[in-house]
């Protein structure tokens, strides 16, 4: 899962881009990328880490232009290091920029088909780098000097027959604007806003509304399914239906953990949606033991706190916050690395004994994935002095991969994976353990907008709404993403940019 953020204003949008990416950065913290671009001229830094690491006041001051695009990240498809990280550029035609968010399913294919017929070279692994080259040579196709919006909603139409998977992404591209757009099955949220100045009006476009809310943008609508924007550098906006089909079935999962709760998506207030999910497992948990004997509901900070708030409401139990949160710490589901995952538990959570001491504790996480989390903290409530440890999931078990754009990783380390709920609940060592229905979860969600009918729901059914993907397809990406074969590939793109430093360290010593 990434962030991505596109703004096109009266003056340098570098603050404005800064400011969108920090509220973002919760969507990814391996790296973060601006580019802007100023008249025909690109500037750009990019790096890994988080925001506030990457960005200096000297790189700030170079960033200028009007118009710009910024990305956090963390890896899924492809490796993690320093040449991975996002907006990728190529200069023909025009000088093209892109930040994307989502996974491709057909990158291998898309990848001959670029080097075969069309001449490409791929420098990287990464599907973000295919895209960008097929909208490139979509554009080189139409063979304009000045090309127009239909121009652009042409070749993205194009680009959108060549590919499948999720995406939502932004590019830039030189001296004309800044393009937006989204996959036919809307998998990958995206919406833009504008906001009123004395010089006129400027355009945001963004992976969540909160990126709005600090730089004082209005919410305009989500893009659609299918759908592409355009806004010259002028300022001018222009939006059009580029997919013959398109149907919208938004990832469920950004409800459930990856959204801030304070964003909304499809016209669904996250937030809400969440207090729906904790109303409807805590009946769930009264039909399974009407006589339970909750003495406390204790959240795993933080995206669970909204549930846990509404099911320890619903059944009438205290909540307390009784695991304190070391916020230096990274999200630990988007680490890579399942020992510094399991490191990472005890340094980001400490409990607060008297919370847990003599009780029958009730936790609340959003979801189990791995299982590693809450494996510990189940030990962690023990070892202060809990009675009994019962454990509630806000969502279903996850027993299926993602191939749209989050590292769900292989099935066999999902804990639930070829389990019984009787068995994960032995494998995480709690007394009880309770998970949300995909029914009550959709409509958790769904009631929040009528008009959203379907999700992909795919981590928890095994149905993959893009049609395309078969074991075949899952046997490979188990290859690439189970945590040893990742360790050895990160390595190599490790090992490939130092060298690719060196280069240049000697280019620039050859040059002075």
């Amino acid at each position: 899962m990434c962030g991505i953020v596109g703004v096109v204003g009266k003056g340098n949008v570098n603050l404005q881009l800064y400011d969108a990416l920090t509220m973002l950065q919760h969507r990814g913290q391996d790296a973060a990328g601006i580019l802007t671009c100023h008249g025909n001229k690109f500037a750009q830094q990019k790096s890994n880490g988080l925001v506030r690491d990457v960005f200096r006041t000297r790189h700030m001051q170079r960033l200028v232009g009007q118009v710009g695009i910024g990305h956090v990240r963390y890896p899924t498809a492809g490796s993690s290091g320093p040449a991975l990280a996002q907006p990728f550029y190529v200069n023909s035609p025009y000088g093209i920029a892109l930040a994307h968010n989502g996974n491709l399913t057909n990158t291998e294919q898309v990848s001959d088909d670029l080097y075969r017929a069309d001449l490409r070279h791929l420098n990287t692994d990464s599907d973000s780098e295919v895209l960008l080259n097929v909208l490139a040579q979509e554009l080189l196709k139409i063979n304009k000097l000045k090309p127009t919006a239909e121009d652009f909603f042409s070749a993205i139409g194009a680009m959108e027959k060549r590919i499948r998977g999720g995406y939502a992404c932004v590019a830039l591209v030189a001296g004309y604007g800044l393009l937006a757009f989204r996959d036919p099955n809307g998998i990958r949220p995206l919406v833009f806003g504008k906001r009123e100045t004395p010089q006129g009006t400027e355009y945001m476009v963004a992976s969540e509304s909160v990126a709005f809310d600090v730089v004082g943008y209005e919410l305009i609508r989500d893009v659609q399914p299918g759908e592409a924007v355009y806004i010259t550098t002028e300022g001018e906006l222009h939006t059009k239906q580029c997919s013959e089909v398109a149907k919208l079935t938004p990832c469920i999962f950004e409800h459930v953990y990856f959204a801030r709760p304070d964003s909304l998506m499809d016209g669904i207030s996250v937030y809400k949606s969440r207090l729906r999910q904790g109303e409807r497992l805590a009946a769930t948990i009264l039909e399974q033991r009407p006589d339970h004997d909750i003495d406390v509901v204790i959240p795993i900070p933080d995206s669970s706190r909204v549930a846990g708030q509404a099911l320890a409401h619903s059944l009438g139990v205290k909540f307390r916050e009784g695991l304190v949160k070391n916020r230096y710490i990274g999200r630990t589901f988007i680490m890579p690395g399942q020992q510094q995952r399991k490191k990472s538990v005890r340094q980001k959570l400490n409990p607060i004994r008297l919370e847990f001491e003599g009780k029958n504790v009730m936790l609340v996480d959003d979801s189990i994935v791995r299982g590693t989390t809450c494996q510990q903290i189940i030990q962690m409530a023990r070892e202060a002095g809990a009675n009994k440890v019962y454990f509630a999931s806000a969502a279903p078990p996850v027993r299926y991969p993602n191939v749209y754009g989050i590292d769900m990783p292989s099935a066999r380390e999902l804990i639930a994976h070829g389990r019984t709920v009787e068995e994960v609940c032995a494998e995480i060592g709690a007394d009880w353990l309770v998970y949300q229905s995909l029914e009550d979860l959709i409509a958790a969600s769904s009631e929040g907008n009528e008009n959203v009918t379907e999700f992909d729901c795919s981590v928890f059914t095994g149905e993959y709404v893009t049609g395309d993907v078969d074991q075949a397809y899952l046997d490979q990406l188990d290859s690439a993403r189970n945590d040893g074969n990742k360790r050895k590939s990160d390595k190599a793109i490790e090992r490939g940019s130092n060298a690719l430093i060196g280069l240049h360290n000697d280019n620039a010593a050859e040059a002075g």
